[in-house]
């Protein structure tokens, strides 16, 4: 089923973009995790619209309930369904996409699919499906928090052709947020903000990279040989709205290098727990965690909504010209951080699970 995810940590998302609202149930939690809404609010106050000039106005303040699964602070152990109502949805601002198709948009591919498809913001094709994965996921990060000390933390590295220089080892959350952006290097984050400016001026739109990485998580992570632990956080950020690529370690760039170039050599630390010299795995070896950061990156492309005239054809496949209207984010960029993060935390906490089940804590 398209909108499940996970083996032992599963959820289910539901909602759209302009129904009455959207969210998700967590089936597999461990109970007696203790949790409280505002950990989950946390990282959906980063996800939301109109957070910053540069993002979509839509003004929602994607407010979570907690249905079920909670009790006096600690999980049940049962599913846990949270809802947030959707409260600024302008369905008729999308009138002129019933019988068009928005060039790079799923409106023609969901209607060829399914034979029908809801028009108004794009249905689940819409980035508001995501508020379901990260409420999960700040599910996700306070068990791993918990029972492994694992921290995951994700910044956006470019925009376009802007480019920050960023040590994900000593990146930190408060560098992260101090800037819309949420690029935490001050002065590239400056230049980005200045060219998504550009580009909602003009009616355009922009791409980038989301880079992430994961701390603390211990070695043996990882199903092989389906289930790699790099090959579900591969499917896991690229099921995310308007991606593109994914990459770990020295992704493509370690393709230009030799075998003893990329090789990373083993030593030990002083307490004598095995560790790499250098770090071009990416924190995963044979598909398993092998206990250093754990680093990839997203490639996100421009939103396909833009003011600017486009060509396209309608449902009875005449040529039109398109100038949409609407609320869309000129750079998803700064709101995908939290989304990334989600998964990243989604796919570490089955894995944790799976671990603890095959071969105990």
């Amino acid at each position: 089923m398209g909108s499940t995810f996970g083996q032992l940590f599963r959820l289910a998302t539901f909602g759209e973009s302009h129904g009455g609202g959207v969210g998700v149930v967590v089936d597999g939690c461990p109970p007696r995790l203790p949790l409280t809404v505002e950990e989950i609010q946390r990282d959906l106050d980063r996800r939301r619209p109109g957070q910053s000039t540069i993002t979509t106005p839509r003004d929602e303040p994607d407010r979570a309930e907690i249905l079920s699964g909670l009790f006096e602070g600690h999980t049940l152990g049962t599913p846990i369904a949270i809802l947030v109502r959707n409260t600024d949805a302008q369905p008729g601002a999308y009138a002129d996409f019933k019988d068009t198709y928005r060039p790079s948009h799923a409106d023609y591919t969901y209607e060829a699919k399914y034979g029908i498809r809801n028009w108004q913001g794009g249905g689940r094709a819409s980035a508001r499906e995501t508020v379901g994965r990260v409420a999960a996921g700040a599910i996700a990060r306070k068990l791993l928090a918990v029972s492994a000390q694992v921290e995951v933390l994700a910044y956006v590295r470019r925009v376009h052709t802007i480019e920050a220089t960023i040590d994900p080892s000593r990146v930190t959350l408060a560098a992260v947020e101090a800037t819309i952006v949420r690029c935490p290097d001050p002065a590239t984050a400056e230049a980005m903000i200045a060219r998504i400016d550009a580009a909602r001026s003009a009616g355009d739109s922009l791409g980038g990279v989301v880079e992430c990485v994961c701390r603390n998580v211990p070695a043996g992570f990882g199903e092989p040989v389906f289930d790699k632990l790099e090959a579900d956080l591969a499917r896991s950020v690229l099921s995310l709205p308007a991606s593109k690529g994914f990459e770990i370690g020295s992704g493509f760039a370690g393709t230009r290098l030799t075998g003893s170039e990329h090789n990373d050599p083993f030593t030990t630390d002083a307490g004598g727990r095995v560790r790499t010299a250098s770090n071009r795995s990416g924190g995963v070896q044979g598909g398993i965690s092998n206990g250093e950061d754990i680093v990839f990156r997203v490639g996100f492309k421009p939103t396909a909504t833009i003011a600017q005239a486009q060509q396209t054809v309608d449902r009875s496949g005449h040529v039109v010209t398109l100038e949409a209207r609407g609320r869309h984010d000129p750079c998803v960029l700064p709101r995908a951080v939290p989304m990334v993060e989600a998964m990243a935390c989604l796919v570490l906490a089955d894995h944790l699970l799976r671990q603890r089940a095959q071969c105990g804590p």
